[in-house]
């Protein structure tokens, strides 16, 4: 299938196009563009984003979910267009924004250990020349014990499973504090307990009024743990709820050809709030093309 570019607005929903809230009270991405060099590889993103949303980032590999996470983050430019959170450039806003990047990202070999790292949350606060104190610790300690790693504080990284890696890493970003966190593929190659552990989570920063935007190739999570879904393929193919996102139509646009969909019944709900051991026996939809690199 050829994909079309229509004009931003042309690719959100009716209700993502009328329910915007004010720009100063959310993220906004107005038909970002992103390059790596002379290549375009994102373009015509589009959104309001609000407190209290979790957005899916869902699309094929290359498609440039990373990408997205990364521009919101100023870790790749924005070539043309914007993203901003409440109301300044949110490259202007880092503290306010947590990032978990992919596990083949990070270099596990370092010598630190896992409250080290959770540690690490603490200085976007704090700045990075004082030392964390006693406040920052139990803060650090809090969050290990809510992925339930408090027992492995004092373990080097590389020597914890996948899974604890990511709830470690999850606990990092918690520890931040901030009101938008960023989570690029937190489900792969991960093990069930890890999963129900990273859906609680963001089901709670949902409740706290933060905002969650979640890249991932699994698209049961995804239509059942988001609000909202952007769709996307080296452009933006479609935002807005996941009622009227999670499609046939919508979804073969975005991956160029049909997907099998499972995980939703006809007129479920846009959301259902997540609850440990709700998505235990979900037969999970993937790509199966491997990782992103994009």
């Amino acid at each position: 299938m050829t994909a079309r570019y229509d004009s931003p607005m042309a690719t959100l929903s009716p209700a993502a196009r009328n329910g915007g809230a004010g720009h100063g009270d959310c993220l906004v991405l107005r038909d970002l563009t992103v390059a790596y060099g002379n290549r375009i590889v994102l373009k015509g993103v589009h959104a309001d984003i609000r407190r209290g949303q979790v957005i899916g980032v869902i699309g094929p590999n290359g498609g440039g979910k990373s990408t997205l996470l990364k521009a919101i983050l100023g870790i790749v430019p924005i070539v043309s267009g914007s993203a901003t959170l409440f109301g300044r450039p949110t490259t202007a806003m880092r503290r306010h924004i947590a990032y978990v990047p992919q596990r083949e990202a990070v270099e596990w070999d370092f010598p630190v250990t896992a409250l080290d790292v959770v540690l690490m949350g603490r200085y976007p606060r704090a700045g990075w020349v004082r030392r964390p104190g006693r406040a920052d610790r139990e803060v650090a300690l809090a969050m290990l014990d809510r992925v339930a790693m408090a027992e492995a504080r004092t373990r080097q990284i590389g020597e914890l499973s996948g899974g604890q890696q990511q709830r470690v890493f999850i606990a990092r970003a918690l520890a931040q504090e901030a009101d938008v966190l960023l989570l690029d593929e937190p489900m792969n190659g991960i093990d069930a307990a890890t999963q129900e552990v990273i859906l609680d989570v963001i089901e709670e920063q949902r409740r706290a009024g933060r905002i969650v935007l979640l890249a991932t190739h699994d698209l049961v999570s995804a239509s059942c743990a988001c609000d909202c879904l952007c769709c996307v393929n080296e452009r933006m193919v479609s935002y807005g709820p996941v009622a009227d996102t999670y499609t046939p139509e919508t979804l073969a646009e975005t991956y160029g050809g049909p997907v099998i969909m499972l995980g939703r019944s006809e007129g479920e709900q846009a959301h259902t709030h997540h609850q440990r051991g709700e998505h235990a026996h979900h037969t999970h939809v993937h790509e199966n093309l491997g990782h992103e690199h994009d």
